[in-house]
């Protein structure tokens, strides 16, 4: 729970507006829709299987960029809900074996129909207030997607101010969770490195489909560039972290993205090799571990840590 969540309601209720305790889950539809997005091969005539050999540590400083953000039903002005999120992105850069925060940055955000904003008023105080779109007429399933939206939108653009912040002071290796392609600065970083463990949308279709779900354990996919509704250019490539054998097609499946600098065939198996390395210990506390590697883990536990309620979405 947000820590002020409470106080907040108090306050809307002050002001002649509904506190609500939060959004009843059957409410709930799916936020993206699963699609498949044909991605041209720029590696191989066919979609095959590479080994990209053992695990090698790597080398020198490393950067993990990762985002929180957890979010709350506060209340109603009429038929209008609001929410309050918090959001936090931090780095945490490795030095041998030592991780440190090298860049944090956290906020409280309010999302509403401007009506609603201004409705609620000082109630909101210490929020950065979020106006979701009003051109349609209220309705509370309808205004929470657009708020998470809103509070996803928030969150990524925390994530790459706090990127920009590290990259100014240093020309380190740069691990983010995610995609590279949302963002043009880091499409284009020759240092930084995208692993984005969701699969909602897939590159291919038919055989070629099978053959990238069935990738086997240490192997990577022919270099590809996705086509999607990414805003610059990268290559990508799928990964196998742990062997899915006996678990599920996408278990300890990633996709990994780079500059297209970066997208030949010897950087793909270098870096594989090297995120190999600094696969999350299968002890590690979280549902996602066969996907997460550690130094992401550290960031999310640095965030929650330092910001008590806040979780991943």
């Amino acid at each position: 729970m947000i820590a002020r969540a409470d106080r907040i309601r108090r306050a809307l209720g002050a002001r002649g507006l509904l506190p609500a305790l939060g959004a009843a889950e059957a409410s709930r539809g799916r936020a993206d829709d699963a699609t498949i997005q044909p991605a041209a091969l720029i590696e191989d005539a066919a979609l095959a299987s590479h080994p990209v050999g053992e695990a090698q540590p790597w080398s020198g400083p490393l950067g993990f960029l990762d985002g929180t953000q957890r979010s709350e039903l506060i209340g109603y002005a009429g038929a209008s809900p609001i929410f309050v999120a918090e959001i936090a992105a931090a780095v945490r850069e490795r030095n041998g074996r030592v991780l440190t925060t090298a860049v944090a940055e956290r906020k409280l955000v309010a999302v509403g129909r401007p009506a609603a904003l201004a409705a609620a008023g000082s109630a909101l105080e210490g929020c950065e207030l979020l106006a979701s779109a009003d051109d349609e007429p209220p309705h509370p399933v309808r205004d929470q997607h657009c708020a998470e939206r809103a509070i996803e939108r928030a969150r990524g653009a925390l994530e790459v101010a706090v990127g920009a912040r590290y990259r100014e002071r240093s020309d380190a290796w740069l691990i983010v969770d995610g995609a590279l392609s949302d963002n043009p600065g880091w499409a284009a970083d020759v240092r930084a490195v995208g692993i984005a463990k969701s699969h909602a949308a897939l590159p291919f279709e038919g055989e070629a489909l099978e053959r990238y779900l069935r990738l086997p354990a240490a192997h990577r996919t022919s270099i590809f560039a996705p086509r999607s509704r990414s805003v610059a250019p990268v290559r990508a490539w799928a990964l196998r972290l742990w062997p899915r054998e006996g678990k599920d097609l996408l278990y300890g499946l990633v996709r990994v993205e780079v500059a297209p600098a970066n997208g030949t065939p010897e950087m793909a198996d270098r870096l594989s090799r090297w995120l190999l390395a600094e696969r999350a210990p299968v002890s590690t506390p979280d549902p996602r571990w066969d996907r997460l590697l550690y130094g992401i883990h550290s960031v999310e536990a640095y965030l929650r840590a330092s910001v008590p309620g806040v979780t991943r979405r």
